[in-house]
Formats: structure tokens, C-alpha cells, sequence
């Protein structure tokens, strides 16, 4: 069986604050670029979408689709994020929930059902004004092979167990539906070590995806399989956590996520989860409340220490996008010509991305592109990495140890909690 990469969870250029180049087109192009072979459609709630997908995608036969032009042959998953908002305990709640559905005569009725609590041409995630567990019952009662997947789960707006409109428990959010949750996804600011730290989540599948709303950004988290591709095998490896054909997720390193640490972008004020408890939550700069981030949230409710590995872990490995490791060895800015002409010529000479990044020895790199380069490279896959966390909605920045410097972090450092500048 082929191992293959897949990257469930993206946006169209229907939805909010997304480019307008997030088409069929321009991302197969960029899934050939990057190396993945499946991705999810996203946004198949939305009527003009939709309509776009029927059109350009060929059904396989299987429960997956294919877009093909010249030598880029993507396939594709029919997947949405939602945006349940309701009332609970007296508190309001967003939850944001991937659905992924097997055919489009399924996708058609589920939109049908959804266009009776929402206006589903207003964005590509619709906001939808009904209980997250009352979604869960009506996808399942639609077909029963259809999956949700709570996404991002620790961002502090729109998540599961997001600081600010999220639930303690998985079954204080879905209830009786909890059953037919079988897996979480990460989010950009967390990876499944964090989550590991809780023991009620060792039961679920955790997957890691993009998120994208431009082409470029594909695959900057994903996930790596080695089943058939099938849309019924792949829903069934992750409903049984199988690690024998789930391989491990390709991840940020979660400090450099939006909502990694707390903080209050408007002073610019970046805190760590004890600094911010010894605060009462508050900004030192302002006084007022600050943004409480992953690391501070997920601390509240993990009932294990640091560094505890689940007896049924997937395993993972933390990345950065090529171009950013380009653009922080030569210290230029990621869209500059310099950067993006080395970019192509090492996609060029080694097929795509995820091979540079994950796959080809430092001599073999150093063959085409500098040895500063091939060396940053080797050292983003060692964990030789240097962080400063993000916060409140601002992305961490993150710095590739030189020779010199990768010397002087030890192994130990880079096995839980990276070094912090």
C-alpha cells in the first residue's frame, strides 16, 4: 500500500479573509509543489463552491475525487468546517467542526438540512445557530459514513476547549453524540504531545492540517498514511486509531501558532501561562484581560506532566515550510525573489517539499542548494530550533540554530518545550 500524505482541512476563495486564488486549480498545483496527495475540498456548504467542485472533480469510484491537468493529478475529499454558535450553561458557545461527507448526493442533503439554520452563502464556514451535538445527529442520520472532527481544538474563540467559548469536558459539548467522535483536530498551536497530557483524549485519532486560506500555505501541518486511497478506508483508520496505517502528522512547532502563549497584541505584551496566573489574567501593561492562550488552557485541564507518551500515539514531526527556512538562513523576507528562485530550484531538483523537508540526506541537499541551507534544513528536522512564541493572534517567530548555535541545545531540549529567545 502507497504511503500518502493528506492535508483534510483548507478553505475556498468563498470563505472570509481568503485568497482568491484558493481554486481547483491553483491548489492542485500546489499540492504537486508540496508533495500531498489528498486534500480536502473545504467549504462544501457553499452553493457557488460546490457547484465548482461537481464541475472540475471526477468521482474514482471509491468516495474521493480527482482533478487532473497535464502531468498534476490531486485528489480530493469532500470536507467543511462549520461554525456551530449556541447558548449553554448559560454561556455562549463556538465550536467550529469538519464534516467530511462521501458523495456529493450526501453533501447536497446535508446542505440542505444546514440551509435551514444558516445563511450558507455568506461564507464558506457558515455560522450555523444550533447545538454542536444536534450537528453530529443530523450528518450521521443523513449517512452514517460521514465523520466529524471538532477542529482546531485549543484555540481560545472557536474551539472545543477554547479559553473563551469552549467546554472542560468532550461529552459537556456533544453529550449522548460523544460516541461518534473519533477524532481531534491539534490546531497550529498545539501538537499531540500537548494533548497527550490529557488521558481522555487516548481514544481519539489526533490529526493535524493547514487550515489554509492562500495556496501557498498547504500542508504546513498534515497527515501521513499508508492504506489504500479510499474514502471509506481512510474514515475507518481513523475511527480505530490504526498505527500501522497512520503513520504520524507533520506539524508546526506549536510555539510559532497564533495562540500559543498568552498575551494582549494591542500592547504587544507576550506572557507565559505562569507569568499571566500571577497576573489574575490580566495585561501588566493595560490592566485588562488578556487573550488566554493553548499552553495556559491546556495546563488547566491536563491530569498528566510534560512529556508523557499515550501507549497508542501516532507519533509526529515538527516542520517548517521550506521557504521560511530559506528566508531565515539567507535573512530575507519570505516573498522576496532570492528566496523564492532557491525555493524552485530545490523543488525542482528533488520533486517537492515534503521530500526536501522530510526524506533527503544533508549531502544531498548541499548538492544543489548552499551547506547554510542544507545545514538550517537538517536542523528544522533535528529540532535545532529557536522560538518566540505567539500570542493573541500573532503568529510566534521562529529562529534556525547555526552550527554554532545547534551545538549548544541539547537533546533534552529538544525533546519536550524548544528552547524560548
Amino acid at each position: 500500500m502507497p504511503k500518502f500524505i493528506a492535508d483534510f482541512h483548507l478553505h475556498s476563495k468563498y470563505s472570509r479573509a481568503t485568497s482568491s486564488d484558493m481554486d481547483i486549480e491553483n491548489l492542485s498545483r500546489w499540492a504537486k509543489t508540496k508533495g500531498i496527495t489528498l486534500l480536502g475540498t473545504g467549504d462544501f456548504t457553499h452553493p457557488n463552491w460546490v457547484r465548482e467542485l461537481k464541475e472540475k472533480l471526477k468521482p474514482v469510484g471509491n468516495g474521493l475525487y480527482q482533478f487532473s491537468k497535464g502531468e498534476e493529478e490531486t485528489y480530493f475529499i469532500l470536507t467543511a468546517e462549520v461554525n456551530n454558535i449556541f447558548t449553554k450553561e448559560g454561556k455562549t458557545r463556538r465550536i467550529h467542526n469538519i464534516i467530511f461527507a462521501p458523495s456529493f448526493e450526501v453533501v447536497d442533503k446535508i446542505n440542505y438540512q444546514l440551509g435551514k439554520f444558516g445563511i450558507l452563502t455568506a461564507d464558506g464556514r457558515p455560522v450555523l445557530s444550533f447545538f454542536a451535538s444536534r450537528l453530529v445527529e443530523m450528518v450521521l442520520d443523513i449517512s452514517p459514513e460521514c465523520l466529524i472532527v471538532p477542529a482546531h481544538i485549543w484555540t481560545p474563540h472557536f474551539s472545543l476547549f477554547g479559553a473563551n467559548a469552549g467546554f472542560d469536558r468532550i461529552e459537556e459539548c456533544f453529550e449522548e453524540q460523544t460516541k461518534n467522535i473519533f477524532a481531534l483536530e491539534t490546531g497550529l498551536s498545539s501538537d499531540p504531545a500537548m494533548n497527550w497530557r490529557l488521558s481522555a483524549l487516548d481514544r481519539y485519532s489526533l490529526i493535524s492540517n493547514s487550515d489554509a486560506h492562500s495556496p501557498s500555505r498547504i500542508g504546513r501541518e498534515a497527515n501521513v498514511f499508508n492504506c489504500q486511497l479510499s474514502y471509506p478506508e481512510i474514515v475507518d483508520v481513523l475511527k480505530k486509531k490504526d498505527k500501522n496505517r497512520f503513520l504520524y502528522t507533520i506539524e508546526f512547532f506549536p510555539q510559532e501558532g497564533k495562540y500559543h502563549f498568552d498575551g494582549h497584541r494591542n500592547c504587544q505584551t507576550r506572557i507565559s501561562p505562569t507569568e499571566a496566573r500571577l497576573n489574575n489574567n490580566l495585561c501588566p501593561a493595560c490592566g485588562k484581560k488578556i487573550t488566554v492562550g493553548v499552553m495556559h488552557r491546556l495546563e488547566n485541564l491536563a491530569d498528566r506532566e510534560e512529556g508523557i507518551v499515550s501507549s497508542n500515539a501516532i507519533p509526529f514531526k515538527n516542520l517548517i515550510p521550506l521557504e521560511e527556512i530559506i528566508a531565515d538562513v539567507l535573512d530575507l523576507g519570505v516573498k522576496t525573489t532570492t528566496v523564492e528562485n532557491e525555493y524552485q530550484k530545490l523543488i525542482k531538483n528533488f520533486d517537492n517539499e515534503f521530500n526536501v523537508l522530510l526524506e533527503l540526506p544533508q549531502k544531498a541537499l548541499a548538492s544543489v542548494t548552499s551547506k547554510e541551507i542544507a545545514e538550517g534544513i537538517i536542523n528544522v528536522r533535528e529540532g535545532k530550533v529557536e522560538i518566540l512564541p505567539g500570542y493573541d493572534g500573532e503568529y510566534g517567530k521562529i529562529k534556525i540554530a547555526r552550527e554554532e548555535k545547534a551545538k549548544e541545545i541539547s537533546k533534552e531540549e529538544t525533546k519536550g518545550q524548544l528552547k524560548l529567545f
